[in-house]
């Protein structure tokens, strides 16, 4: 959609409406922007590698912003959006996708298995737990999932900054947690990665952790991840 330098824009924050922190904004043209994405200065290929992704092949109003010290991907968003109170817990009441607590908290559980992986095992297993994942992803027909790109940023961008959780139903993401613990025990040997990735819900806030456990132990996958 766009590039732009610092200058061309203004930046500043809004109460998140259920936690106690600051949602930085982008604002160009009255239109307003969320951050999606952060890349250090050294990293110009992958950030406009990833604004391409995001703008050309899914379609998403995002600006690539670039800084002296750093380059971040920022996508469109009505200033409503981040200040209303999205319901934290349950199913939607559309019945067309899984709350988006159940999907972030699923993403939290993924990147945290991921970045085990790659530090214990070395890059060269970390690249092939993304495509086992991108395997997951297709096998479930999960959506926003279908690409390299697509899973590398469901994997490293972080999911409670996301502009929008993809819609992944509940029954998708029993399966992306099934498949996560069969890999998980493929790839370490043993169930004793369940600690590690369950700690990962401490990003959420008590409230939202509670709910997702209390989702989790009534799931298909509950009895994999107590």
């Amino acid at each position: 959609m766009f590039i732009l330098k610092r200058q061309d824009v203004d930046i500043s924050s809004v109460q998140h409406p259920r936690k106690d922190q600051k949602i930085p904004i982008l604002t160009y043209q009255g239109m307003t922007f969320r951050l999606l994405n952060v890349f250090q200065a050294t990293q110009e290929e992958e950030a406009r590698s990833l604004w391409r992704e995001l703008t050309d092949n899914q379609g998403k109003a995002c600006v690539l912003l670039e800084e002296p010290e750093r380059y971040s991907i920022w996508g469109k968003v009505r200033l409503d959006q981040l200040t209303s109170d999205i319901p934290a817990t349950g199913s939607s009441s559309s019945g067309e996708g899984g709350s988006p607590l159940l999907v972030q908290a699923c993403l939290l559980m993924l990147q945290s298995m991921y970045l085990d992986i790659e530090d214990l095992m070395g890059t060269k297993q970390g690249s092939a737990f993304q495509r086992d994942v991108m395997a997951v992803f297709q096998k479930g027909r999960f959506s926003q999932a279908e690409t390299a790109d697509a899973v590398q940023q469901l994997l490293t961008a972080d999911p409670l900054n996301s502009l929008q959780p993809p819609p992944w139903q509940e029954s998708q993401m029993v399966l992306l947690l099934q498949e996560m613990y069969r890999l998980g025990k493929s790839y370490f040997g043993n169930t004793g990665f369940t600690r590690s990735v369950l700690d990962s819900l401490q990003d959420l806030s008590s409230q939202e952790r509670k709910a997702f456990l209390d989702w989790l132990g009534s799931s298909q996958a509950g009895a994999l991840w107590k």
